[in-house]
C-alpha cells in the first residue's frame, strides 16, 4: 500500500517549537515507514488543493487559537471534498476540548484524537478495519509515540521555528502533580519515563545530522526516580557546561545548552541541593523554575539560592496570574526576583502567563481579583517588553514601578501612555502624560475603582462615551485621556520613539534570540466583554 498521499498541516499561528506529533507521524508514513509521499505545511496553502489526498493530519496546540485551528480544519475538509473520514485532527486543544470538537456538526465524520498516539497505529488513530480504511490492520505495529521524529519535513515550509536546531525529546511524560490549570494530567496522566534518550539521540544524528542543542519537555523532571541517571545519560551525551558542535565545514563551533523547556518544581528542588548539584553539571541554559503563585514563594527563593551556591546564575520563570492571585500578588512576586538577583548576583528573567482555561476558545477569561482594563494593562506592558519581565533593577521599576502602588498606577494607565511611554514621559511637547497623572491624583479610591470598572466594560473604541457615565466631575475629566488616540498619530508616535531610543540598552539584553517568543497570545485581541455575571456564570459552568 505504499505510495499514498499524506498531508500533515499545522495551523497558521506563531509558535516556538515545531509539531512534534506531525513530525512523528511523518516518520511512520514516508520512506522509513510506510514509503508514502509526506507534505507538510503551515496555515492554508492553496496549492494542496490541486492534489488527491489519501488522509490528511492537523495538528492542535493552544486552545485560545481555536478560531484559527477551526479556520485549519474546514480547510482540510475542502482538500479532501469533503470526505471527513480522510481528516484527523489530535494535539493539545483537541484532547483538551475533545467534546466540543466532536460536537461541532460540520466536523461530523472527521477522527479527534484524545491524548497521546502511544497504541499501536490502528488502534490510536481510531482506524476501522472492516472499511478497509489504510493501514487498518496495523494493530501490532510499533507506537507511533516512540518514532524517531522526521525532521526533514520543517524544510517544506518557510516558517523558521525559534528553536530548531535541537534534540527535542522527553526523559519522562506526565506529572506527579494534580494542578487544577495545568492540563498535563488530562494529556498525559501519571509521571512514568520513557525509553532511552541515548538511543534517540543517536537515531536523529544517524537521520539528520546532529543538533546543537536538546530540548527535553519533561513536565517535572525532579520529580522522577531516575532524575540522576537522566542527567548522568545527559552527560554522557556530551552535553556538559562549555560544551561545544564542531560541524563539518564549519570553522568555528557552536555552544550547545540543554534546556528543560517546561521548567523544574521548586517544591523539590528546595528539599536537597543535590538537584541543583546535579543540573549544574550540564550545560543548562537556562534553569526555568515555575513561581506559580505567593504560596511557593519559600521553595522557590531557596532554589534560586541553592542554583546560585552551584554556579546556575542564569535563569527563567513562569509566573502564572490571573488564577487565584490579584495584582499585588504577581507584583510581589516579580519584585522578588529583583531582590535577588541584586543580592546573590544572578540574572533572572520572568515569564508572566496568563491563566486561561484548558478548554476555553478564547483569551476572554478574567480571574475574579483581576479585572479586564488591568489585564489589558499587563498584556500591553508586556507587548513593550517583548513579553520579558526583567530582574535587573532599572528596567523592572522602569516598566513595574518601585512598589504595589507604583505598579496598580501603571495599571491603569492609559494604553496609549503605557505602550509609548517613552514619548509621553520625555519628548511629547504636550505634556498629556503629566496632564493626565495631575487629573489621576485628584480621584479618591472610590473614584479610582469606578473609573477600573468603568473601562472594563467596554471596548476601548466606546471609552468616548463614558464621560457621560461619570458619577463625578473628577473622574469625566480624567476619562478623556483614554479615548484612544487615532492610529496614523500612534503609528507616527510610534516611529518616533523607536527612532530616539535607538541604541539605548533594553530588559532583554543578554537574552537568546529564541527565548523572546514565550507565549504565542501576547498579541492576542480579546473578544468582547460581557457583564461580570455572565462572566462568572461561564466559570462555573
Amino acid at each position: 500500500m505504499a505510495n499514498k498521499n499524506i498531508l500533515l498541516i499545522e495551523p497558521g499561528y506563531k509558535n516556538k517549537y515545531p509539531p512534534l506529533g506531525l513530525m512523528k507521524i511523518a516518520q511512520y508514513h514516508g520512506p522509513r515507514g510506510k514509503r508514502d509521499r509526506v507534505r507538510f505545511i503551515k496555515g492554508e496553502d492553496p496549492s494542496v488543493l490541486n492534489q488527491a489526498w489519501d488522509r490528511i493530519y492537523v495538528t492542535t496546540l493552544f486552545s485560545f487559537e481555536y478560531p484559527k485551528i477551526a479556520q485549519t480544519i474546514d480547510f482540510a475538509l475542502e482538500v479532501v471534498n469533503d470526505q471527513a473520514d480522510k481528516v484527523f485532527v489530535g494535539g493539545i486543544a483537541a484532547s483538551l476540548m475533545h467534546e466540543r470538537f466532536l460536537h461541532e456538526r460540520r466536523w461530523q465524520g472527521v477522527r479527534f484524537i484524545k491524548g497521546l498516539l502511544s497504541d499501536p497505529p490502528a488502534v490510536a488513530l481510531q482506524l476501522d478495519e472492516f472499511s478497509e480504511e489504510l493501514y487498518a490492520e496495523d494493530v501490532h505495529g510499533r507506537p507511533i509515540e516512540d518514532l524517531v521524529p522526521d525532521y526533514s519535513i520543517l524544510d517544506q515550509i518557510d516558517y523558521k521555528y525559534p528553536v530548531r536546531d535541537a534534540y527535542f525529546a522527553y526523559t519522562s511524560r506526565g506529572c506527579i502533580r494534580k494542578c487544577h490549570f495545568c492540563g498535563v494530567p488530562k494529556l498525559e496522566g501519571a509521571q512514568r519515563d520513557t525509553e532511552s534518550l541515548t538511543a534517540l539521540v543517536k537515531a536523529i544524528d544517524a537521520l539528520y545530522g546532529p543538533k546543537k542543542d536538546l530540548t527535553l519537555m519533561d513536565n517535572n523532571v525532579v520529580a522522577s526516580p531516575r532524575f540522576k541517571e537522566i542527567i548522568a545519560e545527559i552527560r554522557d551525551l556530551g552535553f556538559t557546561p562549555g560544551a561545544k558542535l564542531q560541524r563539518e565545514g564549519m570553522r568555528v563551533p557552536v555552544q550547545r545548552r540543554v534546556d528543560f523547556n517546561q521548567g523544574v518544581d521548586a517544591r523539590i528542588l528546595c528539599k536537597d541541593p543535590m538537584y541543583l548539584r546535579e543540573l549544574a553539571t550540564i550545560c543548562l541554559k537556562p534553569l526555568r523554575i515555575a513561581f506559580d503563585h505567593l504560596g511557593v514563594k519559600k521553595p522557590y527563593e531557596q532554589a534560586v539560592r541553592y542554583a546560585a551556591e552551584y554556579g546556575l546564575t542564569e535563569l527563567s520563570n513562569y509566573m502564572l496570574y490571573n488564577f487565584h492571585d490579584n495584582p499585588a500578588d504577581l507584583f510581589e512576586r516579580m519584585r522578588l526576583n529583583v531582590a535577588l538577583n541584586e543580592e546573590l548576583g544572578v540574572r533572572i528573567w520572568s515569564f508572566p502567563m496568563r491563566f486561561q482555561p484548558t478548554d476555553r476558545p478564547d483569551r476572554g477569561h478574567i480571574g475574579s481579583k483581576w479585572t479586564r482594563y488591568q489585564l489589558r494593562s499587563m498584556q500591553i506592558i508586556l507587548q513593550a517588553t517583548h513579553g520579558i519581565v526583567s530582574g535587573e533593577p532599572t528596567f523592572f521599576k522602569r516598566a513595574f514601578g518601585d512598589t504595589y502602588e507604583d505598579y496598580e498606577r501603571i495599571l491603569a494607565l492609559p494604553h496609549d501612555f503605557i505602550f509609548n511611554r517613552d514619548w509621553y514621559e520625555r519628548f511629547d511637547p504636550d505634556e498629556r502624560l503629566a496632564a493626565y497623572r495631575a487629573e489621576f491624583d485628584r480621584l479618591d479610591g472610590y473614584e479610582r475603582r469606578d473609573l477600573i470598572e468603568l473601562l472594563s466594560s467596554c471596548d476601548p473604541r466606546e471609552f468616548a462615551g463614558l464621560a457621560e457615565q461619570a458619577t463625578t466631575l473628577a473622574l469625566k475629566r480624567v476619562l478623556r485621556f483614554y479615548v484612544p488616540v487615532p492610529k496614523e498619530e500612534l503609528s507616527a508616535i510610534w516611529a518616533k520613539q523607536k527612532e530616539i531610543s535607538k541604541g539605548e540598552p533594553t530588559a532583554e539584553a543578554g537574552l537568546a534570540e529564541d527565548e523572546r517568543v514565550e507565549d504565542a497570545g501576547l498579541d492576542h485581541e480579546e473578544p468582547e466583554p460581557v457583564s461580570k455575571s455572565k462572566t462568572h456564570e461561564g466559570i462555573a459552568a
